[in-house]
């Protein structure tokens, strides 16, 4: 697939071929779905907790004697019976997280960017640079790019000049940069253009090709 390469005003440079391999792969949305619902789950903490009678404080010492007082027999104040004691059969921490072989996750990615592709919502870049930190200069930019929709940012590697590129876009709502190795399958759902430099489609080639 052959697509224009543009600079930070937005004016064609040149034309590059992008891999056959990432954006013509074949989709699979039953994957794609799969790999999404797998971050998602994996992004749950599972943090609802009650605590037993033998986590609750107090309750060290039987509080009457076994016979004779015509009660009913206790060992515990903190018994599940008791106002502040313990609860029994409720939540307790659990792991959400699902397991996805890498060459799945791989092939979900391609069929998300291929599905970009198809969809002319892809934007290469000869070089992405700013002169200074500047949230501004970062909004016309991408504005000359993509107009009024939301984009992801895929940077190929930490750089001093990429550095100034991510400081520039994190007050953006409607933007995000992500390193080429962290590429994930909600991110390229949630924004509707992949603005990507000439280095970034080297890394995802050697990442997912």
């Amino acid at each position: 697939m052959e697509v224009n390469v543009l600079n930070m005003n937005g004016e064609k440079v040149r034309t590059i071929e992008l891999p056959a391999e990432i954006f013509e792969a074949p989709v699979n949305v039953d994957l794609m779905h799969q790999a999404f619902v797998r971050q998602m789950a994996n992004a749950r903490l599972g943090t609802h907790k009650t605590k037993t009678r033998h986590e609750v404080s107090g309750g060290g010492r039987k509080p009457w004697r076994q016979k004779g007082t015509g009660r009913a027999r206790q060992g515990s104040i903190r018994s599940a019976q008791w106002v502040g004691g313990g609860k029994i059969f409720t939540p307790m921490p659990r792991d959400y997280s699902q397991k996805m072989p890498r060459k799945m996750r791989q092939a979900a990615l391609r069929s998300a960017l291929t599905v970009k592709a198809k969809e002319q919502k892809i934007v290469v870049l000869d070089e992405f640079a700013l002169p200074e930190i500047k949230t501004r200069q970062m909004a016309q930019a991408l504005e000359k790019l993509v107009g009024q929709s939301s984009a992801l940012v895929v940077i190929p590697e930490k750089s001093a000049a990429y550095d100034v590129v991510v400081l520039s876009t994190r007050n953006l709502p409607t933007a995000k940069t992500l390193l080429a190795s962290y590429l994930n399958m909600r991110d390229l759902l949630r924004y509707d253009t992949l603005v990507l430099p000439v280095a970034a489609i080297d890394q995802l080639t050697e990442q997912l090709g």
